[in-house]
């Protein structure tokens, strides 16, 4: 008798499996937890074979089958996590993970479930109800042993499994070629998978899956399964009872348990035997945070028991908190740190050293500047507190113009933590292959002692100390698992560094540093105004404030990169467009022949500037460009060549033009003087690498790029840049400009360094940056399948809460709620980036959390669901952009909010293009529909079911309409350079005007310390209203750094002098001189020194000193009363005195009179 005799007569085959599955259960859990799995995939073949509605995904493996969407959909969330369960037992059995007697029970009723899905809705015959009767498992007898499980018989087993899969592959497969050959079998085939469906639909309309197949294993033990795994992919895949698992701990509190004994659910051991971490797991629907006392109480057992802290993690399988409660605050992580990583976290508690104190290799980074972003790290990662050290912020962000040295202070930083045992690996992300490349060389250059990889180019090792991999490269590998386990772990890395940490990255890889619980350090030379308010939050920070920031202007004030000579160069052209009036006859003659008469009206009389570049290719254009470069361009070699020139280029096909125009102009460098470089370009990488070489000039000597070399690259000897295209972008803007900006000696002959650099323009970027200092930034646009999943959503709860609606309208709205609760249901798990959001996952897996949402339900799926969205198979883009618009269209129709009009024409454009395309049978088959389409009656009864039944009819014949693309002219029109309107720009004080207000204000204070009125607040001596008057008059004068409103705007009612102090603070011997009398005049205990002392200590470093504060850290550190706990009344009014005669010389309480309300 076995559990699975319902299968018997209707799947001989799977019935054999399982129950072989089932004899091994408590006999050989490993062997059975892999037959439970081959039943699974065997199971699943069938139903891909059998269900008319399952088509096969590109791969057949079984994690491939088991995610298609059509499949996932067939199960509720509960059953499908638990055929998830069997496979990725099956997968650590086969690779020889332990797997124990329970998980193979676990496994098999999970298997029991499904047989009896499968039975009751696809058998011939729905078998009666049963329950799994445990009793029928068989027991392994005293007499004979437990299998043993070893490598040999293992893969004995994995063999015997394979083979007899595949022969019943090739029997099916056998079976679908014969039926192919043979009529009558493929109509009786037919006729089967008819016939089955028909019976599924009638049983599904009589039986609910919840009551036909009820669970076996509770919510709770299938969450802790998940933990189970989670620990399994963590490498941590052999635990025991009793000692892993439920371990047994004393000194609890009697509150807790009047015997003082608890038990831990998991205990993670170390090599020496010692506690390296204690794991609380709690409820999946209650918070994690539950589980924090608990667990600290069983980790202080633990240390009294052995003598080690472990590290705390406490999770309910949805979320996972990390506490190392020696060193940093809980903080929330995404899955378990392997032995190894934990290990290492112990060993830091005594081998990490204070990064404050170490020395910076000023071979590596030397500048001031420099060491000055260094120590800013340092002292924003780690505090010292009660003499001991203490994790502070794990994210800082460095603002470093181009050219500044941003990969040498990346490296130095590197060196700091890895010496000072704060990092063991390191992972460096860039945008582009070309930065990775560049960024390990300079890397290999500094620190020559740590290993490095290009995970572009090589393969991971565990050995390896610094990894270099662009964002899409590290996202698919940390979905990669090997033998159960994943290489790529959450601890994996200890410091995370982006190179051009921007919004973009933000938008699209923040899920890589959530995954990661690693240090962060982002890099970029975004001036610091123009850095998304988004990349702030990444890094922890407010807006404007990075943790340290050295900027263009600052850099070339002090001759560390030297300065732009931007010239605008007016080109009638590009900045007019060509306008047939004004051309010679034989240049109309050229237009009609090209474009068409206008006069007949065959043309328009005009192309706008826009069209130049873009697909009209003007020669004289281009030639006049290229001789104004040559002609008055920086020259090297005594001025007998031009020197390092980038082209940054519209286009690849205007970068192509650039280079025909000058190898037809310029034949006597024979091709080789000026090279397009990018990324259509096969030898871009070769050809960059020679372009930039910082020591010797190789040809080419002009570079033209498209993107390429816009940002990130290295190239010293670069002395003049080409303006040829518009930018928008602010950000990119100086970035171009920072191309030029490094320093290059001897680059004219020995002792003759590089000075300056030419900045040619001739496409008006100067003057439109000059009337809009913050450029227009692109917004990041969603993917056309998270669109499309927004879009549906939306119109399905608009018609939710429409009350008019009809009936024929809510049926297309469940439809679409059907549609997207399946998408969501069907998320693969097993990505890291679904498993960031698995509780949201999970709640809305569920069919009925969709019955009733709501909008803050529609902005919670939008916000973490919608993206993680895959698209289907097959599905293309011209089809999802045709329901982007069909979509739009329903919104546009269900709010009224405007006009339809513009969609209207596309779709009948749509329809009039595709009824040209009758010759396709698909088309043909919707002809009748593309006429109705160009009638008015079918518009003027237009409504959203109608539109939805037009987008189900042709979206998949989008695909034949013939792209429509602009053919590329080229033109000989002679272009005018008006060389008196060239005009010069100083860009260096419109950098400066792209910082805050508050960074002006305050840069000005501490340059400007040795005025007499900013001297007195410094050395604490009183001020009077003339004196603040006049520094008013420069603060506020509208051109210094601002005006009186941008101050209130920016500190409020500050005080001036308050404000100022607090900037330059106040002179250590001033300070000291303000309690040398109270310290004299008695003998102070030797802690109530220690109090005046951090008094003084805070005065120079702030300025001022708020009362409040006496009552609070660091001032509660002698006693936890503070001031009052130090000092008897009497004295500790002395000292309040003595700190209001400080503060006070900083004000002038009559000053309302000179600024209003800033007293």
């Amino acid at each position: 008798m076995s559990n699975f005799s319902f299968i018997q007569t209707d799947f001989p085959a799977l019935y054999a499996d399982a129950l072989e599955a089932e004899q091994l259960t408590f006999v050989s859990p490993k062997a059975a937890a892999i037959f439970c799995r081959s039943t699974l995939e065997n199971a699943i073949n069938w139903l891909y074979d059998h269900d008319a509605k399952l088509e096969r995904p590109w791969r057949s493996d079984l994690s491939t089958l088991m995610h298609e969407h059509a499949f996932r959909t067939l199960f509720n969330p509960t059953l499908f996590g638990e055929l998830n369960l069997i496979r990725k037992t099956g997968n650590l059995a086969a690779h020889g993970k332990k797997v124990s007697q329970q998980d193979a029970l676990a496994s098999l009723k999970y298997l029991f479930r499904f047989l009896r899905f499968l039975a009751i809705y696809y058998g011939e015959s729905s078998p009666p109800a049963q329950v799994f009767d445990e009793a029928l498992i068989p027991h392994a007898k005293p007499a004979k042993p437990a299998q043993k499980d070893d490598a040999k018989q293992l893969k004995k087993l994995l063999d015997k499994v394979a083979f007899k899969n595949e022969e019943a592959r090739q029997a099916e497969q056998k079976i679908n070629v014969q039926a192919k050959e043979n009529a009558q079998l493929k109509q009786q085939l037919e006729l089967q998978r008819v016939a089955l469906s028909e019976r599924k639909v009638k049983r599904e309309q009589t039986m609910d899956v919840e009551s036909a197949v009820p669970l076996l294993v509770s919510e709770a033990e299938t969450r802790r399964r998940y933990i189970d795994l989670s620990l399994k992919e963590a490498g941590w895949d052999n635990l025991q009872d009793g000692y892993h698992l439920e371990y047994e701990v004393t000194g609890m509190p009697t509150s807790t348990n009047s015997s003082g004994k608890g038990y831990v659910d998991y205990v993670l051991w170390g090599d020496d035997g010692l506690p390296l971490a204690v794991v609380e797991a709690k409820k999946a629907m209650a918070s994690p945070l539950k589980g924090k006392h608990q667990a600290e109480l069983y980790a202080n057992c633990l240390e009294n028991m052995h003598g080690q802290r472990p590290v705390i993690f406490y999770s309910n399988g949805f979320e996972t908190y990390l506490w190392d409660d020696q060193f940093y605050p809980e903080r929330e992580v995404q899955g378990f740190y392997d032995k190894d990583e934990l290990q290492l976290l112990i060993d830091r508690r005594t081998t990490r050293t204070d990064l404050c104190d170490f020395k910076v290799n000023e071979a590596i980074a030397g500048r001031a500047y420099q060491m000055e972003a260094i120590q800013r790290v340092a002292e924003n990662t780690v505090v010292s507190h009660n003499g001991e050290l203490r994790g502070r912020a794990r994210q800082s962000l460095l603002v470093m113009a181009t050219g500044s040295g941003k990969t040498r202070t990346a490296a130095a930083i590197v060196d700091m933590l890895t010496k000072c045992n704060w990092a063991k690996r390191v992972l460096f992300l860039a945008d582009r292959n070309a930065l990775v490349t560049q960024a390990k060389n300079a890397f290999n250059e500094y620190l020559p002692n740590l290993s490095a990889i290009d995970l572009t180019k090589e393969k991971e090792d565990s050995g390896t100390r610094l990894v270099f991999s662009t964002y899409p490269t590290i996202m698919n590998r940390i979905d990669g698992v090997n033998d159960g386990e994943r290489f790529y772990g959450v601890g994996h890395f200890d410091l995370i560094i982006i190179d051009e940490a921007h919004r973009s990255v933000y938008q699209k890889y923040k899920a890589i540093f959530d995954y990661f619980d690693a240090l962060l350090i982002g890099l970029t030379a975004t001036p610091k105004t123009d850095i998304d308010h988004n990349t702030y939050a990444l890094f922890g920070i407010e807006d404007d404030n990075p943790t340290s920031g050295y900027e263009l202007d600052e850099a070339v004030e002090v001759g560390y990169l030297v300065p732009p000579k931007a010239v605008s160069v007016p080109l009638k052209f590009v900045r007019e467009g060509v306008h047939y009036n004004q051309l010679s006859d034989a240049e109309k003659e050229e237009y009609e022949e090209k474009f068409g008469d206008p006069t007949a009206g065959e043309a328009p009389d005009e192309i706008s500037s826009a069209a130049l570049n873009s697909w009209l290719f003007n020669t004289d254009t281009v030639d006049k460009v290229l001789d104004h470069l040559m002609t008055s361009g920086i020259k090297v070699q005594g001025g007998d060549k031009l020197g390092k020139t980038i082209i940054f280029a519209k286009n690849h096909n205007h970068a192509v033009f650039i280079e025909e125009r000058f190898n037809k102009n310029y034949p006597e460098y024979a091709g080789k003087f000026l090279r397009v470089i990018d990324n259509y370009e096969t030898k871009a990488q070769n050809l960059l690498e020679i372009f930039v070489d910082a020591y010797e000039e190789h040809d080419p000597q002009i570079a033209v790029s498209v993107d390429m070399m816009d940002t990130g690259v290295d190239a010293p000897r670069v002395v003049n840049l080409v303006f040829f295209k518009q930018v928008k972008s602010s950000t990119k803007f100086w970035q171009m400009i920072g191309r030029g900006t490094r320093l290059c000696p001897d680059l004219f002959g020995l002792g003759k360094d590089k000075k300056d650099f030419f900045v040619f323009d001739y496409c008006q970027n100067f003057e439109f940056f000059d009337a809009n200092p913050d450029g227009i930034e692109g917004k990041v646009v969603k993917s056309l399948i998270q669109q499309v999943f927004e879009a549906k959503l939306e119109v399905a709860i608009l018609i939710r809460e429409q009350a008019d609606s009809s009936d024929e309208q809510k049926a297309l709205s469940s439809t679409y709620i059907d549609e997207l609760h399946g998408l969501v249901e069907s998320l693969d798990r097993d990505r890291f980036v679904v498993k960031a959001a698995l509780r949201t996952v999970v709640e809305f897996g569920s069919k009925k959390r969709w019955e009733n949402l709501s909008k803050s339900d529609m902005s919670d799926i939008n916000q973490q669901l919608s993206s993680l969205v895959l698209g289907a198979k097959n599905d293309d883009e011209l089809a999802r952009r045709f329901d982007v618009l069909i979509l739009k269209y329903q919104l546009a129709l269900l709010t009224s909010a405007y006009s339809t009009d513009s969609f209207l024409n596309q779709i009948s454009s749509i329809s009039k293009a595709l009824l040209k395309k009758q010759n396709i049978p698909a088309v043909a088959a919707q002809v009748s529909l593309l006429n109705d389409l160009q009638t008015e009656a079918f518009w003027t009864a237009v409504n959203i079911n109608r539109l939805d039944e037009v987008r189900l009819a042709l979206r998949d014949l989008i695909k034949y309409l013939d792209k429509e693309s602009q053919v590329n002219v080229v033109t000989t029109f002679e272009d005018k350079l008006d060389h008196g309107g060239v005009k010069e720009y100083d860009l260096i004080p419109a950098y400066g005007r792209l910082q805050s207000y508050q960074d002006r204000v305050e840069s000005y204070v501490r340059n400007h310390k040795d005025h007499l009125v900013i001297q007195k607040l410094k050395t604490n001596k009183p001020i009077t209203e003339t004196e603040i008057a006049a520094l008013e008059n420069i603060l506020f004068d509208g051109e210094t750094v601002g005006t009186k409103q941008d101050y209130i705007n920016t500190y409020g009612d500050k005080p001036l002098g308050e404000f100022i102090r607090g900037i330059v603070g106040l002179d250590l011997a001033a300070a000291q001189e303000a309690f040398a009398e109270f310290i004299q005049a008695g003998s102070l205990r030797a802690d109530q020194m220690t109090f005046i002392n951090n008094i003084i200590t805070y005065l120079t470093k702030n300025g001022m000193i708020d009362k409040e504060m006496l009552f609070k850290p660091p001032f509660t550190n002698q006693h936890q009363d503070g001031l009052v706990g130090v000092f008897d009344d009497a004295a500790a009014m002395k000292v309040i005195k003595l700190i209001d005669r400080v503060n006070g010389n900083a004000l002038v309480h009559a000053m309302t009179k000179a600024t209003g309300n800033l007293a």
